[in-house]
């Protein structure tokens, strides 16, 4: 059994949502942590565990960003994670897989499904085995209690349900 832990260095974690509904607002969560296990060595049996730092979210924008942590979205200071605990990866083809999960955000758990792109497998100047992983999907906010909305003066949404989620993830296979 291989143990894996994220190199948070290398990896991003990032979202996207419509503002407006004519351009996107992007942002990432700048503190976050995630472990994999796995025996195959095409990782189709791996345990994925993640959690993301709410207080660190990052816009671009320090008064977005604390509109984001209050009550308002996240309530970061009752619910200061995210997190996510795998229950399958299978392969679709290729590099290509299907990774689902229960994520929790607000103290509110729903399955999710993500498509994850295999990097592939390199061992850096260090000696360190690394795998590399794309992850994509799509969630929508008021599942998870992210209800906060409000409109233009002449009735348009402000914010958009959906987010686009992009994961750039390394991880570091462990001794």
């Amino acid at each position: 059994m291989a143990s894996y832990k994220i190199d948070a260095a290398h990896s991003e974690i990032s979202f996207k949502v419509k503002h407006l509904m004519i351009s996107n607002v992007n942002g990432s969560f700048k503190q976050f942590d995630a472990t994999m296990v796995a025996e195959k060595a095409d990782f189709s049996d791996a345990k994925i565990s993640f959690e993301a730092a709410v207080n660190s979210i990052s816009t671009n924008n320090d008064q977005r960003d604390e509109h984001l942590k209050s009550d308002d979205f996240f309530s970061a200071a009752q619910f200061p994670k995210i997190t996510f605990v795998s229950t399958s990866l299978n392969l679709k083809s290729g590099d290509d897989y299907t990774l689902k999960g229960d994520l929790t955000i607000k103290g509110v758990t729903k399955p999710v499904e993500l498509a994850v792109e295999l990097g592939g497998n390199m061992t850096d100047f260090y000696g360190q085995n690394k795998v590399g992983f794309e992850l994509n999907g799509k969630i929508n906010r008021s599942d998870f209690g992210l209800t906060w909305s409000t409109v233009t003066e002449t009735g348009g949404v402000v914010v958009s349900d959906v987010i686009k989620l992009h994961l750039a993830v390394q991880m570091i296979k462990q001794a």
